[in-house]
C-alpha cells in the first residue's frame, strides 16, 4: 500500500481524518505483530490486553475482563476462546463462588506474559522516541480530541444539530 492516496491529495483531505487514523492503526499493528513475533510471543495482537489484564490480576472473570477493557462481552469471549484453544489460558471454578468461572494463565501463558511485559516496555520506549521525533504526545492529543468530540459532535460543529 502506498504512503499517500487520493484522499490525502484531494483538496478536502482534512475530512478524511478517520482514514488516516485507520492507516496509522494498521501500520502500528503490522509493526507490532512483527515485534511480538520476533520476541517469540504468539499471543494474537488483539488479545494482548486480555493476557496483560489476567497476568496482572492473577485470575479474572470474563465480565471483569470485558469491563476493564471496555469491550463488548461477546468480543472478549471470542478472544478468550482463542487463548483457551492456544493453551495460554485455563478456566476454573472460583474458589470463593462456585457459580462463577475464572480465567488464569497456564504455564505457557505465564511464559508468554513475562515475555510480553518485556516487549511492551520496549515498544513503549519506541513510541516515546516517536513522540519526541514528531514533537507531539499522540496519546494525549487523541484523548483530548475524543473528549472534545464527545462534548460537541461533528454535526454540532457544522450546525447540523444543536
Amino acid at each position: 500500500m502506498s504512503e499517500r492516496n487520493f484522499r490525502d491529495q484531494h483538496t478536502l483531505s482534512g475530512a478524511f481524518l478517520s482514514n488516516k487514523l485507520l492507516r496509522l492503526v494498521d501500520l502500528i499493528g503490522q509493526q507490532g505483530n512483527e515485534l511480538l513475533g520476533e520476541a517469540g510471543i504468539i499471543i494474537p495482537s488483539n488479545a494482548v490486553a486480555c493476557v496483560l489484564f489476567i497476568g496482572d490480576k492473577g485470575t479474572a472473570s470474563l465480565v471483569e475482563i470485558a469491563g476493564a477493557l471496555d469491550e463488548a462481552h461477546q468480543l472478549t469471549s471470542q478472544r478468550v476462546d482463542v487463548l483457551l484453544k492456544m493453551g495460554l489460558l485455563e478456566r476454573r471454578d472460583d474458589p470463593n463462588d462456585g457459580r462463577r468461572k475464572v480465567l488464569e494463565l497456564t504455564a505457557d501463558g505465564r511464559w508468554q506474559y513475562e515475555r510480553l511485559i518485556l516487549r511492551l516496555a520496549e515498544i513503549e520506549r519506541a513510541f516515546e522516541d516517536l513522540y519526541t521525533e514528531i514533537g507531539y504526545d499522540l496519546p494525549t492529543i487523541l484523548e483530548t480530541a475524543m473528549d472534545a468530540l464527545r462534548r460537541k459532535s461533528l454535526a454540532e460543529r457544522i450546525g447540523g444539530l444543536k
